[in-house]
C-alpha cells in the first residue's frame, strides 16, 4: 500500500494547499498589522481564500453545466456554490467599499490609519475629558 501522503496527492489537491496559504496569509495580515489599510487587504485575502474553497469544492471531476441531455449518465457539477460565490463577492466589495470609506474618515478625524495611534488619541481626548469634568465639579462644588 502507497503512503496516504505522496507526490500525486499534493499536487491532486494544490488548489485546497493554496487555500490554506490564502487564509493563514489573510488572518496574519489581519492580526500582525496595525495598519488599517493593510487590515482591509487581510480580510480580502481572507475572503478570496474563502472564495476558493466553496468553487473547489462546487467543481465536480469531468462534470458539465447542469444542462439536461440525452445521456442520464452525464455528471453534473453543482452550479449552487457558484451562485452562492457571485453573491458573497458583490457582499465582499460592498463591505471593503464601506471599510475604505471609514479609514478616510478616521485619517480625516485623527490624522492617521495606525490603530495603535488612533486608540492613543481616543484614550487622550477621553482622558482629558475626564479631567475638564472633574474640573467642573469642583468648580460647582465650590459655588454651592
Amino acid at each position: 500500500m502507497d503512503s496516504l501522503f505522496n507526490t500525486e496527492f499534493a499536487l491532486g489537491h494544490m488548489n485546497y494547499w493554496l487555500f490554506v496559504i490564502l487564509m493563514m496569509t489573510g488572518l496574519y495580515i489581519v492580526v500582525a498589522r496595525g495598519n488599517l489599510l493593510k487590515k482591509i487587504v487581510g480580510l480580502n485575502l481572507f475572503q478570496v481564500a474563502v472564495f476558493m474553497l466553496y468553487i473547489s469544492m462546487g467543481k465536480v471531476a469531468g462534470g458539465t453545466a447542469p444542462i439536461l441531455v440525452d445521456n442520464p449518465d452525464q455528471a453534473y457539477s453543482n452550479p449552487l456554490p457558484h451562485v452562492l460565490i457571485l453573491t458573497a463577492i458583490v457582499v465582499g466589495i460592498a463591505t471593503t467599499s464601506l471599510g475604505l470609506a471609514l479609514i478616510v474618515r478616521i485619517n480625516e478625524t485623527y490624522g492617521t490609519i495606525e490603530e495603535d495611534e488612533v486608540l492613543d488619541i481616543d484614550h487622550d481626548m477621553y482622558s482629558a475629558e475626564v479631567a475638564e469634568m472633574e474640573k467642573f465639579k469642583l468648580m460647582n462644588a465650590e459655588t454651592r
